[in-house]
């Protein structure tokens, strides 16, 4: 079939999907959404999604780009500093980001912070030290951590040193999200067995992941969160585009039929999971 003859891309609203989905990491104030930012927000509550959490890299994102937010109380918020720029995680970076989450109540967790191996150029001792700074951020806030890590295909390096990290700074048993898990049943047992959440994103829907598949088969509904992480990595039949929240519920549709149940409770069991885990409220 040429190009040309192709059936046009499901569309989100077609899904069918009620209010009470939650896109538990997007970044919606990034540059890639400054031309529509209220539209795609309304579209996503049309297709469904009740709650929404935008991810700031950095203290300087949150307190530039938070107004973008003001009109929209289902977005929450998620502030940390991420792996690839740890050099900048310096005291009065922490220092203002403690400030930010006594002061601002939509600040729901510590985040995306952890360890990223994919790039060669971020030295892994700033990495560390960064994720060990705000890892005790977290814990003095009492807020939890959602947890950044990637490595090299065929690689677990940067899997192993994370979960040595968190179990120092005994997280175990404490609540923490693992964003955008791709690895294999055996990891997915490890996070599990130190009581943990997994969030799981657009990717899980790529034919040749069958391994990611496989690992959400083994995972309890009641422990799986899901995510865009727009305007990366969307879904099938959107992949390649640009990813946005409306396009969380081809992830859900996907976790339903690996798991083989109703969409609609994967939808809002996921969502469910979603607003216990960053305590947020009914809008």
């Amino acid at each position: 079939m040429s190009k040309k003859n192709k059936p046009p891309r499901q569309e989100p609203e077609t899904l069918g999907l009620p209010l009470g989905g939650v896109d538990s990491h997007a970044h919606l104030d990034l540059d890639d959404f400054d031309a529509d930012r209220e539209a795609v927000l309304e579209r996503a509550r049309a297709c469904g999604v009740a709650h929404l959490g935008n991810v700031f890299l950095g203290p300087q994102a949150y307190l530039s780009k938070r107004h973008y937010f003001d009109k929209h109380p289902e977005v929450f918020f998620i502030l940390g500093i991420h792996p690839g720029n740890a050099d900048q995680c310096e005291p009065e970076a922490l220092a203002t980001m403690r400030q930010a989450f006594g002061a601002d109540a939509r600040l729901k967790a510590v985040g995306e912070i952890g360890l990223d191996y994919y790039w060669d150029d971020y030295p892994r001792a700033a990495q560390e030290q960064a994720f060990r700074a705000q890892l005790a951020l977290a814990r003095d806030l009492g807020l939890p951590p959602v947890i950044h890590c990637r490595d090299k295909a065929d690689s677990q390096e940067a899997f192993a040193d994370a979960l040595r990290l968190l179990k120092e700074a005994d997280l175990s048993g404490r609540k923490l999200l693992w964003h955008c898990f791709g690895g294999d049943t055996d990891q997915a047992r490890q996070l599990l067995d130190q009581g943990w959440q997994v969030s799981i994103p657009g990717p899980v829907s790529y034919a040749r992941n069958e391994t990611l598949r496989e690992a959400v088969r083994f995972i309890p509904l009641e422990r799986l969160l899901i995510e865009t992480d727009c305007p990366y990595l969307s879904a099938e039949p959107w992949r390649g585009k640009r990813n946005h929240p409306a396009l969380v519920g081809f992830t859900a549709y996907c976790v339903a039929q690996v798991k083989g149940l109703n969409p609609v409770d994967v939808w809002t069991t996921t969502g469910a999971n979603a607003r216990a885990f960053f305590n947020l409220e009914d809008i």
